[in-house]
């Protein structure tokens, strides 16, 4: 199956359970693969037969900047649910790195795999 990368999106969110990570946002580094058949498009060279990544981008940005989730679990599902929501779009991996969150290592991260349910698919 083919793939759309979205690679190193930096958003900030407040995310997090202890007090201090609920003041504000954080830093989150997310990398997004779409799972698509890019087939048709490829020949006609039309959006319309295409997975609009602008569009997904937007939607990530907004899912995310504008939340306030506890746990990264939570963050990660709701933003595979946004990407698998795309006409084409038959499943995702979502990788989230929260930099600011471990002592000594550069981050602490959640990697996720989702897809739509075989009647779902297109």
């Amino acid at each position: 199956m083919d793939k759309i990368i979205i690679r190193d999106l930096v958003l900030n969110a407040v995310i997090g359970t202890l007090p201090k990570e609920r003041m504000s946002a954080q830093k989150l580094i997310l990398n997004i693969e779409l799972f698509c058949d890019t087939r048709k498009a490829g020949k006609s060279d039309s959006l319309f037969d295409a997975v609009d990544y602008s569009a997904v981008e937007s939607a990530v940005i907004s899912a995310v900047e504008n939340s306030s989730f506890q746990l990264l679990e939570a963050l990660c599902s709701t933003v595979a649910d946004r990407c698998l929501g795309f006409p084409g779009v038959n499943k995702v991996s979502v990788l989230i790195d929260k930099p600011g969150a471990p002592k000594l290592a550069r981050s602490i991260a959640l990697y996720i795999e989702r897809e739509k349910d075989a009647s779902e698919m297109e």
